[in-house]
């Protein structure tokens, strides 16, 4: 599979995989904007409170769902779980805007808050495992980052909505939860013509399905006229029968096998998680609260700083896979963290307005939106194969622990009440100075930490635990099978 070409079967597997994110920015983006809708009396009468619950709810969804998932696309296949995953998503999504109460609304948020963490396990399980390794950190990276390319179209879509001189009131809430189903329909179909990952087959006793599998797909590229390299005896890899993996088990691989590399884990995804957090969900009411900007008009400062987020891995990410992992990694988190000091001094002076603190922001997480990528990336294609998605999992429900939960609940509390005319900027600035001090250090441990993965194969990266010993060490048992 890495000695490949890039193909248009890779950019339907780009295609087909890479739509999650795009549905989960376009997801929270409308949700999160939905909140005045929702304690309308004509809608669901909520109270803040009963949003916020909402919201923390689909959160919590996502790390169920990334655990319970990622385990199983580990034991029953990444296809299987891909399809899967998005059915939940889609009908949990679809069944919220038939919601008749709060508590209807509450189920229905956590059940599509599962399908999507679940996305997040098979999907970048399976685009490491087919994607060459030549292309692997610029595509895993670019399809992180089309999050924000959902998110600005999420945007968008609120700005029809939840104006009630286009959309009445009690039905803008309820078309929000259909444009994703609605969305993902289409790829239900994209995604059956995708086959399973050939690393998953091969170590889980189906060998002979690999075969076709790989056989299937170079049959297509030489029927395009493209001259396939032949495989050579380094490429060769012996595999037993895959152990049976007991949380114990995964235990023992995480933190005695490969302990740098789960630090490294822990380290780059809950730092990103922290800084994202941070200031993502507090975007608005610090337009509100220090700069006077309306709450309605909080949506058309969004636009730029999707834009940049989504520039960032597109542009920075064909680097991770030429300089190299570790160089880019430090760089972005360091440069990104580096940034924010600056804008933490520029805030306190008080010589910034929206426009140029929104600027600052897209420059900011321009190089913060490929290293969070980056992350992502890193705890998927440094740990054995046969436990990919519930590294993905784990190291996923970290950080949504740390950066969903902590972040916004801490800035929340800095920014302090809307109701003072002369707020007080110190808090604030002092949580943005301890937001560069993590990104930073995120940085500096991914250099001394970090793993240079770039166009390695996955079996180079980290041997397969179903690989079998040489002969001069392998037992009866191991040589019978």
């Amino acid at each position: 599979m890495d000695r490949l070409p890039w193909t248009k079967f890779h950019w339907l597997v780009v295609v087909g995989l890479g739509v999650s994110w795009i549905l989960d920015g376009i997801e929270i983006q409308i949700v999160s904007s939905m909140s005045g809708a929702l304690q309308n009396p004509q809608t669901l009468h909520l109270t803040s409170a009963q949003v916020g619950a909402t919201a923390s709810v689909y959160l919590a969804g996502q790390v169920v769902g990334a655990l319970f998932f990622g385990r199983l696309t580990d034991k029953l296949g990444r296809k299987r779980l891909f399809i899967i995953t998005l059915m939940i998503y889609l009908l949990a999504s679809g069944a919220a805007g038939l919601s008749f109460d709060w508590w209807m609304l509450l189920v229905c948020r956590f059940v599509a808050g599962m399908g999507i963490g679940g996305e997040y396990t098979a999907i970048n399980s399976a685009i490491d495992e087919i994607i060459p390794a030549k292309y692997r950190g610029r595509v895993d990276i670019a399809v992180n980052g089309t999050y924000w390319g959902g998110a600005a179209i999420g945007a968008a879509a609120t700005l029809v909505l939840f104006n009630e001189n286009m959309v009445p009131i009690e039905w803008g809430w309820r078309l929000g939860f259909f444009i994703g189903p609605l969305l993902g329909i289409a790829i239900i179909f994209v995604r059956k013509s995708i086959p399973e990952s050939p690393r998953w087959l091969l170590t889980h006793g189906r060998a002979e399905e690999a075969e076709q599998t790989v056989d299937a797909i170079e049959r297509q590229m030489r029927a395009d006229g493209i001259a396939l390299p032949p495989v050579t005896a380094k490429d060769e890899l012996a595999i037993t029968s895959p152990p049976r993996l007991t949380l114990w088990e995964l235990a023992n691989v995480f933190f005695k096998k490969y302990p740098r590399r789960s630090f490294l884990g822990f380290s780059m995804m809950a730092t990103q998680a922290f800084l994202y957090n941070a200031i993502f969900f507090t975007q608005g009411m610090v337009l509100v609260h220090f700069y006077d900007v309306p709450l309605s008009h909080t949506g058309y400062y969004f636009f730029p700083f999707a834009i940049g987020n989504l520039l960032g891995p597109l542009l920075l990410g064909p680097l991770f896979d030429t300089i190299g992992r570790r160089v880019m990694i430090c760089g972005t988190y360091v440069i990104s963290g580096s940034l924010l000091f600056v804008s933490a001094w520029a805030f306190h002076a008080g010589i910034l307005s929206a426009a140029s603190q929104t600027l600052l922001w897209c420059v900011i997480f321009f190089f913060a939106s490929a290293g969070a990528s980056s992350a992502y990336l890193t705890v998927s294609e440094i740990f054995p194969l046969e436990l990919r998605g519930q590294a993905i999992a784990f190291f996923f429900a970290i950080s949504q622990g740390v950066g969903g939960v902590i972040a916004p609940f801490l800035f929340g509390h800095l920014i302090g009440g809307e109701d003072n005319p002369n707020p007080d900027r110190n808090p604030l600035t002092a949580g943005y100075v301890m937001g560069a001090v993590i990104m930073v250090t995120g940085g500096i441990i991914a250099w001394y930490f970090g793993v240079n993965a770039e166009r390695k194969s996955l079996e180079d990266i980290a041997e397969p635990l179903s690989k079998a010993p040489p002969p001069e060490a392998a037992n009866p048992a191991v040589q019978l099978r």
